[in-house]
């Protein structure tokens, strides 16, 4: 059957060797993501970047917080200059994943740009709900900055990144950042962000049977990090659900880059929130990817998607003084 959605066509071509995502049977999920990420890490390319890791103390009564660092092995720049850095927090409806899923764009930001990338594993719903996965990052983010001497790292050089659920959770560290005075990120730059878990947008309510996630995805991901009972009530805080944020909340924040695609339930939300940031004052860049779908960043090869990872390097590098 013909689908209603107008795909980029190497996009298109792309989907029949992309997997189906069910978080319904979360056990069978992970242990395919698992089997799919051994592989594609096995044959990353870690040419001059060396690849660490750190463990930090994790949020009061919680276990250590793991990073996995990436940092420049040859350097254009004098070698004793400080590193910026890009923190990165990964996707996975608040239930998938690990640093594995960035791997390869961790990799690339690392070489392209010269800075030491840090990819937080905080714990995962539904087993760790709310607020465990935002504390790790919150943890992990303060160790960076109180380390930054020993790091290497320049401690107001700091731009935050995520993908999907992991835009969110950057979005929502923004927020807690700033209201418990802790480190101060220079940028947030926050692709196809899960941000409202009220799924009320047109885009929540249109894209039922889109690729890799839907309405039926979203729903059960939210359900899993905040509670079934939780979900699209009043219970839900911005630190949760940046969506929530009032004009007065969002005032102070860094400043923004937000890509969201087409055919994405999570479009409108992120459209949204970016007209919310600029309201608020916020200096706020939005771009919307045509033809893609959520998790479309991988298919590389396709022209759409190279030339927002372009785009998408050059507005971190800009903002960390790279460009």
């Amino acid at each position: 059957m013909r689908s209603p959605h107008t795909f980029d066509p190497e996009l298109a071509a792309a989907l029949v060797m992309m997997p189906e995502v069910d978080i319904s049977d979360l056990a069978s999920a992970r242990a395919a993501q698992a089997r799919q990420l051994a592989s594609a890490t096995g044959a990353s390319d870690t040419a001059g970047v060396e690849v660490g890791e750190l463990r930090v103390p994790g949020p009061p009564g919680a276990p250590h917080v793991r990073l996995r660092v990436y940092r420049p092995r040859r350097r254009t720049r004098a070698a004793a200059d400080p590193l910026p850095v890009v923190y990165g927090i990964h996707g996975g409806g608040f239930v998938l994943g690990s640093p594995d899923v960035d791997h390869d764009w961790n990799l690339l930001l690392c070489r392209e740009l010269e800075v030491l990338v840090a990819s937080v594993d905080y714990r995962l719903a539904p087993e760790h709900p709310f607020p465990a996965a935002l504390e790790d990052c919150y943890a992990g983010l303060c160790a960076l900055a109180d380390g930054a001497g020993a790091l290497g790292i320049r401690a107001d050089r700091i731009a935050l990144w995520g993908d999907s659920a992991g835009a969110g959770l950057a979005a929502g560290l923004t927020l807690l950042c700033r209201d418990r005075g802790g480190p101060e990120a220079c940028f947030q730059h926050l692709c196809s962000p899960a941000l409202d878990d009220r799924l009320e947008t047109p885009s929540a309510r249109l894209f039922t049977d889109t690729p890799v996630w839907n309405r039926r995805n979203a729903r059960l991901s939210w359900e899993a990090y905040l509670g079934k009972d939780v979900r699209a009530t009043a219970a839900v805080p911005a630190y949760a659900a940046p969506a929530r944020a009032t004009a007065r909340a969002l005032t102070g924040l860094p400043p923004a880059y937000i890509s969201v695609m087409e055919f994405d339930p999570l479009r409108d939300e992120g459209m949204a929130y970016a007209h919310a940031l600029t309201g608020a004052r916020v200096p706020t860049r939005i771009r919307m990817l045509p033809g893609t779908f959520h998790g479309a960043w991988a298919v590389e090869h396709a022209a759409v998607i190279r030339d927002a990872t372009r785009e998408a390097v050059d507005v971190l590098g800009t903002a960390l003084g790279r460009r």
